[in-house]
């Protein structure tokens, strides 16, 4: 069989790393939205819009993360629409008070975070040419 013929059942190892991240890194988000703390040393304020908000980005990430694991363009796709909502909604809680800049070490963890998020959405589109012939 040619080379050129190479099956895409494949998956490149950055995918399958980038993948378990997101799912990690979004499940550890939604518990910070229950929690309103990471690691206790990152926070949250403590309000019903912020557990929503919170929770919703991290379940953005994490599905995001399940969707590329699917190989499927439309859903590498629909993983970046998902990360660059993570990333202006983290934008907008900042914004909003609701990931409040009260220290360095809390504005560090949240430019940290979303340049993450950022990163792996690149990354995915930078990587579409592997889910192409996977419509």
């Amino acid at each position: 069989m040619p080379q050129n013929n190479q099956s895409k059942s494949s998956r490149p190892e950055g995918i399958l790393i980038v993948a378990v991240l997101m799912i990690l890194f979004g499940a550890a988000e939604v518990a910070t939205g229950f929690t309103h703390n990471f690691i206790g040393q990152v926070s949250t304020t403590e309000t019903t819009l912020s557990t929503t908000l919170g929770v919703a980005l991290g379940l953005f990430y994490a599905i995001a993360g399940v969707l590329i694991l699917t190989n499927r363009k439309w859903a590498a796709i629909a993983a970046i629409v998902l990360l660059c909502s993570d990333v202006i909604g983290r934008i907008g809680m900042v914004l909003a008070g609701l990931y409040p800049l009260n220290s360095f070490k809390q504005t560090f963890a949240i430019l940290v975070g979303t340049a993450i998020a950022l990163f792996f959405a690149i990354y995915i589109w930078l990587k579409l040419k592997y889910f192409e012939g996977n419509q």
